[in-house]
């Protein structure tokens, strides 16, 4: 994980024929390490091996995906769903290298790079192809579900004004790309010989794809709450159900301020005390994580402090709020039980996570795999002679 200028760079800031002030822009945390295809020679070490057709679909396949990482990620962002398809596209062709009976599974060397570093990794090995893709098909749709939260018009300090469909759309877009992870962990890895992965680049280790997918999640959990928050028609059974499920995740604050509602609808004299402890923890949570946001922003880099949105927007004051009259109406609880236990911070109910990775499965093998069997292909001398030539040029 990393974290990232939230506003694209081909959004200027400021008007044309005015000198640009210098804008500390706003960073979205949510930005995991972005990786994308380099030019591999795909065609030279499968020559002879399969059918012309087949290792000429696959180079195109494969360079179309390069062109199109590249067009994303240093000029256009707005072709996202043509590179997603670009992936589907070329993920069956290129399964057929991994299966048993082609034994090509480590003839091509696949390479790819890190965009924050232009650090390259360079393996032999068809599941690492597969892996990869895969993992972008996951950060595609993270970086699809940043596009629509941030400002789109480019002004700086602006609040976010997001729709409840495309918040959605966000959360439809953060359960796809858990699936992808969750799969890759559980269903790809495991294919994958343990002398092999040990050269994995870092965002290709288990744990931090099972980090990203959990938090992933935990992003839905958040923008659910945030709509729930919103809705007069919601409980706040189902808010604090909402906010102690996030719990699992990295957030309190919330889920003891909704806990200490619930708990103050109760007559007894315990359940005011509990109350109290409850708003009173939201509400120091609240001031550390402010602290914490601060001092993140000021480090180097130096990066704006993000206005609150989603469900903190409304918690940044109704929590100090809450807590404030709570304790003023039933302070002099507080004192007469100084000594009690019942002053001690209650501890939160427990929910089943009610959110999981949307499924995901791998592709068929493309059909043209069919009925090849991976014997010396028998070559025209002209056929040779051109393959020669090509190889040369290429160099």
């Amino acid at each position: 994980m990393g974290c990232g200028p939230s506003v694209p760079k081909k959004y200027s800031i400021g008007r044309k024929g005015r000198k640009c002030r210098s804008i500390i822009q706003e960073v979205a945390v949510f930005v995991p390490t972005v990786c994308i295809p380099v030019t591999s020679d795909v065609i030279h070490p499968l020559r002879g091996l399969v059918s012309k057709d087949l290792v000429d679909r696959l180079s195109k396949l494969r360079a179309h995906v390069v062109t199109l990482a590249e067009e994303i990620y240093y000029r256009d962002v707005s072709a996202v769903s043509e590179l997603q398809h670009a992936l589907q596209e070329y993920l069956p062709v290129v399964l057929g290298l991994t299966t048993k009976e082609s034994r090509l599974e480590s003839s091509v060397q696949f390479r790819w790079k890190t965009l924050d570093d232009d650090k390259e990794c360079c393996l032999a090995s068809a599941w690492y192809e597969v892996l990869s893709v895969v993992h972008m098909m996951a950060m595609l749709a993270l970086f699809e579900a940043n596009l629509i939260l941030i400002p789109k018009n480019g002004q700086a300090g602006g609040e976010r004004k997001v729709s409840e469909d495309a918040k959605k759309d966000v959360v439809d877009s953060l359960l796809r790309a858990s699936g992808c992870l969750d799969y890759s962990v559980h269903r790809i890895l495991v294919q994958i010989p343990a002398q092999v992965k040990k050269s994995f680049p870092s965002y290709l280790q288990e744990g931090m794809l099972e980090a990203i997918s959990i938090q992933a999640l935990a992003q839905c959990v958040e923008i659910q709450l945030g709509l729930a928050s919103e809705c007069e028609k919601a409980t706040l059974s189902v808010k604090r159900r909402l906010a102690c499920e996030q719990v699992s995740y990295f957030s309190q604050a919330v889920a003891y301020y909704y806990h200490g509602l619930v708990l103050e609808k109760g007559g007894e004299v315990a359940n005011h005390i509990s109350a109290v402890c409850c708003l009173s923890a939201a509400d120091d949570l609240l001031s550390e994580s402010k602290r914490a946001c601060l001092s993140f922003c000021l480090a180097n880099p130096v990066t704006r402090v993000p206005p609150p949105w989603g469900v903190m927007k409304n918690m940044h004051k109704k929590i100090p709020d809450a807590a404030y009259k709570k304790f003023q109406v039933y302070g002099h609880l507080f004192e007469q039980n100084k000594n009690s236990a019942l002053q001690s911070i209650p501890d939160l109910p427990e929910f089943a996570l009610s959110l999981r990775p949307e499924g995901y499965e791998l592709p068929n093998t493309d059909s043209i795999w069919e009925n090849v069997n991976c014997q010396p292909q028998i070559q025209s001398l002209k056929e040779h002679l051109n393959d020669d030539e090509d190889q040369v040029d290429t160099k």
